[in-house]
């Protein structure tokens, strides 16, 4: 029979995993629930039934990741473009931006889980740069100009060839970077683009800043593993792979990005 105590334990839980940065390895009362969450079936329906109530998804728990969610479309908690636009500083909110935000999130994942093994893997850490991001979108521009010239020439554009060139050639045409007059990365280049979204990530418990090599580099974390094993199954992902713009230097899981030094 569930009590009172059992829903408010189970909303504690939901709780926990909307604070990014909180671990139960750091919260006795937080590894509690995740154990309890393991072990009790009833609980973790409940788990589940306060969380949809809150518009809320969730896609794993354990003593690594914590209590990793997800909103659904139209909850409360979607993080919209706008919202990560004032988060992360974005002065414009055309599409054409949206689209290259999107993309670099989308590289930053590849880059970090390159291969199935590695997000089947929960001891897998992977390294990303702000360097090695900015070269594979790079990367991916240039195929993608070459193919849509490679269909233009045989009189077969691509399907959505207006939208698509608009977002590739907007990202190719920005200078990688430029230093503002106090010294930091300019905030209409792409690698400040991409140093923007990557903290971002940070911030969301995703990533976690090692160093400040190749304009910045960051591991991912347990938590956001389960986040890409979701983003995975999208087909964008796939096509971004596809370009083979990603490249594993060893069998270690040291990643490196066409065009770009390892790491």
């Amino acid at each position: 029979m569930t009590t009172t105590g059992d829903v408010e334990s189970a909303a504690r839980l939901v709780s926990f995993g909307m604070r990014p940065k909180q671990l139960p390895s750091r919260d006795v009362v937080y590894g509690d629930l995740v154990r309890r969450y393991g072990e009790d079936r009833a609980f973790k329906q409940l788990t589940h039934a306060v969380a949809a109530g809150l518009g809320l998804m969730v896609l794993e728990v354990n003593l690594q990741a914590g209590a990793v969610l997800a909103a659904t479309d139209e909850s409360v908690f979607e993080i919209k473009m706008d919202s990560y636009a004032r988060q992360s500083k974005i002065r414009e909110r055309r599409e054409t931006e949206k689209v290259l935000h999107g993309l670099v999130h989308l590289a930053t994942a590849a880059l970090g889980y390159p291969r199935p093994d590695d997000l089947a893997n929960d001891t897998y850490i992977g390294r990303v740069s702000v360097e090695q991001v900015d070269a594979m979108v790079r990367e991916a521009c240039r195929i993608l100009d070459e193919r849509a010239a490679e269909a233009e020439a045989n009189n077969d554009p691509l399907a959505d060839a207006p939208e698509l060139e608009q977002a590739w050639r907007a990202y190719a045409r920005r200078p990688a970077a430029a230093a503002t007059k106090d010294g930091r990365l300019a905030s209409d280049t792409t690698r400040g683009m991409v140093a923007r979204a990557l903290r971002f990530l940070a911030d969301q418990g995703f990533l976690v800043q090692v160093s400040g090599e190749q304009g910045g580099t960051y591991r991912t974390t347990p938590r956001y593993q389960v986040q890409v094993r979701e983003l995975a199954a999208d087909a964008a992902f796939d096509d971004l792979l596809e370009l083979n713009v990603v490249s594993v230097a060893n069998g270690g899981g040291t990643l490196r990005a066409a065009a770009s030094d390892t790491l």
